[in-house]
């Protein structure tokens, strides 16, 4: 008995653990989103008579950003439900909480690779505009794939095309340059 405990102390000590957590972690990689694109930057008129305003709404390019990655199979594996969110949410460097964010999907192809039998991928949501906010993060798009996985598989996503739109430029906020940093995300759905 006491052999078999002092076994089980040792399985579980924390330098065990450490291992295990070292080996699970190797087999979860995390899942990159590669964001590439122009970027954006808003021209906001001056106002050059009395009474005017600013039009108060400016969008980006269709293709502001461009979002792709691959999600590995031991991340598809997770799944439960065969679909994966793509999230967003912006970092102010210089903001005024009176400007609001939003982006708006076009586009976007979903292949599996690997064996697998009936299996098909497909970018879904996202595309009409929605409000990104600082926290928490708000669900963008979903890549959802179905079928039946076999060996080696991976779900690579591209082409996810990133309208931007900005909201509530008004007299009422400081002249200055005001930027942000959006971050998209994915994991589970």
């Amino acid at each position: 008995m006491k052999i078999t405990t002092y076994i089980l102390r040792k399985l579980f000590s924390k330098k065990y653990l450490y291992l295990l957590l070292i080996i699970l972690s190797s087999c979860l990689k995390a899942q990159t989103v590669n964001a590439g694109g122009s970027g954006w930057t808003v021209s906001v008129p001056a106002i050059t008579e009395a009474g005017n305003n600013y039009g108060g709404t400016y969008a980006s390019a269709t293709n502001a950003i461009i979002l792709s990655g691959t999600m590995p199979g031991s991340f598809l594996n997770l799944l439960s439900n065969g679909a994966a969110r793509i999230s967003m949410r912006y970092t102010p460097t210089t903001w005024n909480n009176s400007l609001r964010l939003y982006a708006k999907r076009s586009g976007g192809t979903a292949t599996i690779n690997g064996l697998c039998i009936g299996c098909t991928a497909t970018v879904n949501g996202g595309t009409t505009y929605i409000e990104m906010l600082q926290s928490p993060d708000t669900a963008f798009c979903t890549i959802n794939f179905s079928g039946l996985l076999g060996l080696g598989n991976s779900v690579n996503y591209s082409a996810i095309n990133v309208q931007l739109q900005i909201s509530g430029v008004s007299v009422t906020i400081p002249a200055a340059s005001y930027s942000a940093q959006i971050v998209f995300t994915i994991g589970p759905n």
